[in-house]
C-alpha cells in the first residue's frame, strides 16, 4: 500500500518541472528605473532597499536629474566650483541636500530632500548690524540653537538697523524671506530643561519693527510688526518675491529697522535670515 501511495505522488514520465511564479526580483532594471522616476526622492531610497533591480535602478542619472533644480549646474558651480564634475546625479543630489556654506561660511544653501527646492540662510555674521563692534550694544554668543552655532545678541540700543544682501541663482519660482528672532538671551539647557533669560527684554511693545526686501528683478515687499513671545524663536515674514530667470543670479537686499529714538530696546537675539519656497511657509509655524 505504501508503494502504491508513493507511486501516486511521483510525477508522470515526461512531465515538465514546475516553474516558480514571477516576482519583483524578475523585473528588468530599466523597467524599475521608469517606475522610480515617478516617485519622490525619499520614496526612491526606500524602494531601492526592496531588491537588486530597484537598487541598481536607483542610481540611474536620468531619475535624479529630473529631481534636481533646472539650473542645478549653475548652483553647483556657485557652491562647489568644479568639485562635483565626476559625480553621478544621485551623488550630486545628496551633496546638495546637505547644508553647504559659501561666502566665507556666512551663508548656507541646501535642497529640500523631498522636493529638491532651494533653501538659503544668512547668518547674523553675514549681516551689516549698526553698532555690532561696540560690546555695549551687541555681542556674538555661542549657541546650539542656531545652524551657524552663533547668534547676535542685542543688550540695549536706541537705533536698531540691520541690513543684508545675497546674490544667488535661484530656480524659477516664488520665495518668502524671514528673519529668525528671539526675545531673550539665547537659551541654555539645565538639567534637561530649556532656560531663556528674558530679564533685559524691553522696548519692543512701543513701536513696531519694519522689515523690507528688494530684488534685482524689481520686486519690493515690506511688513511691520511688534516683536512678541519672549523665550521663543519666531520667524518674522518680510515678504515674497518671484524669480523668473533661473539662468541669472538674483540679488536680494533686505533690512530690519526700528529707528524711533524716543526709547531704548534690548534683549533681542538675531539668528539669521531665511529664504524658503513660499509653499514652505506653513512648515515654519511648527518650529
Amino acid at each position: 500500500m505504501g508503494a502504491s501511495f508513493s507511486a501516486c505522488k511521483s510525477d508522470p514520465v515526461g512531465a515538465l518541472p514546475l516553474q516558480s511564479k514571477p516576482s519583483l526580483g524578475d523585473l528588468p532594471e530599466s523597467c524599475a528605473a521608469l517606475i522610480l522616476g515617478y516617485l519622490d526622492p525619499p520614496e526612491i531610497c526606500k524602494l531601492a532597499k526592496l531588491n537588486r533591480a530597484f537598487r541598481g535602478a536607483s542610481w540611474a542619472d536620468f531619475i535624479w536629474e529630473s529631481k534636481l533644480p533646472s539650473n542645478y549646474q549653475t548652483i553647483v558651480r556657485k557652491v562647489f566650483g568644479d568639485g562635483l564634475e565626476n559625480l553621478g546625479k544621485r551623488d550630486v543630489y545628496t551633496r546638495l541636500c546637505q547644508p553647504n556654506s559659501f561666502d566665507d561660511g556666512t551663508k548656507t544653501v541646501w535642497l529640500d530632500k523631498s522636493t529638491g527646492s532651494v533653501c538659503l540662510s544668512i547668518s547674523s555674521k553675514g549681516l551689516a548690524i549698526t553698532g555690532i563692534d561696540d560690546r555695549r550694544y551687541w555681542n556674538h554668543i555661542q549657541t546650539q540653537e542656531s545652524r551657524f552655532c552663533s547668534v547676535a545678541y542685542l543688550q540695549q540700543i536706541w537705533w536698531l538697523e540691520v541690513d543684508g544682501e545675497v546674490e544667488f541663482p535661484f530656480p524659477a519660482g516664488t520665495y518668502s524671506l524671514f528673519f529668525r528672532l528671539q526675545l531673550g538671551r539665547s537659551s541654555q539647557k539645565r538639567f534637561g530643561r530649556r532656560i531663556c533669560n528674558t530679564e533685559h527684554v524691553h522696548g519692543w511693545d512701543v513701536k513696531p519693527v519694519r522689515f523690507q526686501l528688494w530684488t534685482s528683478e524689481g520686486h519690493y515687499a515690506s511688513s511691520q510688526c511688534f516683536l512678541t513671545e519672549p523665550g521663543k524663536w519666531n520667524y518674522y515674514h518680510v515678504g515674497d518675491f518671484v524669480v523668473e530667470n533661473p539662468n541669472a543670479s538674483t540679488k536680494i537686499k533686505l533690512s530690519m529697522t526700528q529707528i524711533d529714538c524716543t526709547h531704548t530696546k534690548g534683549g533681542l537675539c538675531l539668528d539669521s535670515v531665511l529664504v524658503y519656497p513660499s509653499e514652505f511657509r506653513e512648515r515654519l509655524k511648527h518650529f
